[in-house]
């Protein structure tokens, strides 16, 4: 298998969008950094995501744990057919856009060496209501959790300096058995499955969010993720 490759490097600053008192929920003012820019050269990256990068929503975007979220490049051919629309790397607000890498072959705790700096993967995105802001598909976040096709998110261990057009190096792969594909699994297909929900709230190199929503599930008080899905306004 080949290893992962960082095609580009995208940063971005957080802009402001939309129309005061607009009638289409779509077209109401909203603002987002996922409007990220292909960067050349080698940038710093902090445990809280590359410097001259910005996120919107601090509540469920960014932080240690989400420091860099990274997407395949192949997926936004299935987009493309899928949608009808002219959608291409960058499109889901990506730090990353990954080569010979996918859900099915990225594991929670994958630790690797990514130029000066070290990274390891902490949790699945949670498709949120702005790829459907910005492409105007109201079930977009639906379609992505439905679809597998999420991308995921690294933590950083080491700060340092990394550029795009870098493989990444294996340095350890504690939980072969949860792959990003398989935590979608469990989250958003076989939630009644408590033994796998047990099994995955377990996992110490999970994201404590992650975790923490498993658990709430084993005590039954998972709340319910319309508004993560559609946003406000029931756009989220």
């Amino acid at each position: 298998m080949n290893s992962p490759f960082i095609k580009q490097l995208r940063t971005g600053k957080v802009k402001q969008m939309g129309t005061e008192n607009a009638n289409d929920p779509l077209e109401r003012p909203w603002k987002s950094g996922m409007f990220k820019k292909e960067q050349e050269g080698k940038i710093l990256l902090t445990k809280t995501g590359l410097t001259s990068d910005e996120v919107a929503d601090t509540k469920v975007h960014g932080g240690p744990e989400k420091a860099l979220f990274a997407y395949p490049i192949l997926h936004y051919f299935y987009w493309r057919e899928e949608l009808n629309v002219d959608i291409d790397a960058g499109a889901m607000g990506e730090n990353l856009v990954m080569e010979e890498a996918d859900e099915f072959t990225t594991y929670i705790g994958d630790t690797y060496r990514f130029g000066d700096a070290i990274i390891q993967v902490s949790q699945p995105r949670q498709p949120c209501w702005k790829p459907a802001r910005r492409f105007k598909v109201l079930d977009f976040a639906l379609r992505i959790q439905k679809s597998g096709k999420t991308g995921w998110y690294y933590r950083v261990i080491e700060e340092g300096k990394v550029e795009a057009g870098s493989s990444l190096e294996l340095l350890e792969r504690p939980y072969p058995e949860w792959s990003i594909a398989a935590c979608n699994e469990v989250m958003h297909v076989n939630k009644s499955d408590l033994h796998l929900t047990y099994e995955l709230a377990s996992c110490p190199l999970l994201a404590e969010n992650w975790r923490h929503r498993l658990q709430r599930r084993l005590r039954g008080q998972e709340s319910s993720i319309e508004k993560r899905v559609y946003g406000p306004n029931k756009e989220k």
